[in-house]
């Protein structure tokens, strides 16, 4: 019977049948394997980005900066920029997420939560409190 080879684990499992796959690729440790393969898959695209970026910046190829003054962008104001000694000043356009959006319920958008209560059978529990440690 042929073996099956895991790319994320490196190993290679005793036999290759759906219920010895299935257990394998369900387990901790093959869980890990792959969120640890993904993450550094990304960090590598990013840390591209970044790197190509800079070169292009070194050559003179980006000449404006688009989260600065100038002709990329607008200037963004200092984060106490539109705060008075009494609150918010008054006259002149308030910044988006300003202390009237923050003052505000969840959006149209946002699901509204349910209340608490017995568990529904079947549905997700909410469990208040620390997190627990891990199982040993």
């Amino acid at each position: 019977m042929p073996k099956y080879f895991c790319d994320y684990c490196d190993a290679y499992l005793t036999h290759d049948s759906p219920s010895v796959r299935k257990t394998h690729c369900s387990g901790r440790k093959h869980k890990d394997n792959v969120k640890m393969y993904y993450q550094t898959w990304m960090e590598e695209q990013a840390q591209e980005l970044i790197d190509k970026t800079t070169q292009a910046f070194q050559k003179g190829q980006i000449t404006n900066n688009p989260f600065g003054p100038g002709m990329g962008g607008a200037a963004i104001p200092p984060p106490n920029a539109m705060m008075g000694p009494m609150g918010p000043r008054m006259g002149g356009p308030m910044p988006m997420g300003g202390p009237m959006m923050q003052m505000r319920g969840p959006g149209p958008m946002m699901m509204p939560m349910r209340p608490m209560g017995p568990p529904v059978m079947g549905g997700p529990v909410m469990m208040m409190g620390p997190r627990p440690g891990p199982q040993m």
